[in-house]
This record gives structure tokens, sequence and C-alpha cells, in this order.
């Protein structure tokens, strides 16, 4: 009876293990390609900003923060997502792209989480509040 026991809970557990690898493919957000950033913590962008992101394959992040190019990377796992930002070129912009910019690299490292709805990215912080909206660039 004991052998039985132990053969139906590793093959209950067996099962389970493979229902949640299942789930976490399901919920992984497709990031990779050019994103265009719409609104940074519920504020939107300036109107042409050419505030954007990349996300390629290798975990890599680049793109323009209003101003500056900047450059990091990022890590995914399912909907969990952190951005580390590397770093960013210093040239001097017009005030309001140089508020933006700020407010972008103060937004990378809050992002926990995406969410990809009617075409457009949110990536959220670890409260579900949206950190960065994005809509992707052809």
């Amino acid at each position: 009876m004991l052998k039985q026991t132990f053969l139906l809970s590793a093959l209950l557990f067996g099962l389970s293990a493979c229902q949640s690898t299942d789930v976490a493919k399901q919920d992984t957000v497709p990031l990779q390609g050019r994103w265009h950033i719409e609104a940074i913590q519920g504020q939107p962008t300036v109107d042409y900003s050419p505030a954007q992101i990349t996300f390629d394959a290798e975990g890599k992040i680049s793109g323009n923060n209003s101003c500056n190019n900047f450059f990091g990377q990022y890590s995914q796992q399912g909907q969990e997502l952190k951005i580390i930002p590397g770093g960013s070129t210093m040239k001097a912009c017009v005030d309001a792209l140089m508020q933006q910019e700020h407010k972008v690299m103060q937004a990378l490292p809050l992002v926990a989480k995406a969410k990809l709805v009617q075409g457009r990215l949110t990536l959220l912080s670890s409260d579900d509040k949206p950190v960065l909206v994005l809509s992707q660039l052809k």
C-alpha cells in the first residue's frame, strides 16, 4: 500500500510540474523589437518625442530616453521583467526633453512585470502600477 501511495504521489507531482512549465510559457510577453514610449508613470510623453526602447533576443536593451541614447540589460521569466540600465550618452537638449529623459531613466529600474494588452506593452512596478506604456514600432 505504501508503494502505491508513493507511486501515485510521484505521478501527480510530475504532472503538476509539467503543467506549471506550460503555464509559464503561455504567460511570456513577447518583448523583442522596437517600442515607442507613450507614457511614463501615468504621464504622456512630449509630442513627437524620440523616446523608444529596443529589446533584443540576447537580453540587451537600447534606445533613446528622449534626448540621449541609452543601453542596458533585461531578464524575463514569464510576465516578470527586470531592466538594468547600463549607461547613456550625455548631450544637452531642451528642458522638456531633459526632464522627460530623467523620468525615463528613473522608471526603468522600477519595472517588475510586463503585460501586453491591445497591442500596447505596459511595464508595471511590483505593486502593479504602470511604469511605462509602449507601442510597437514597425
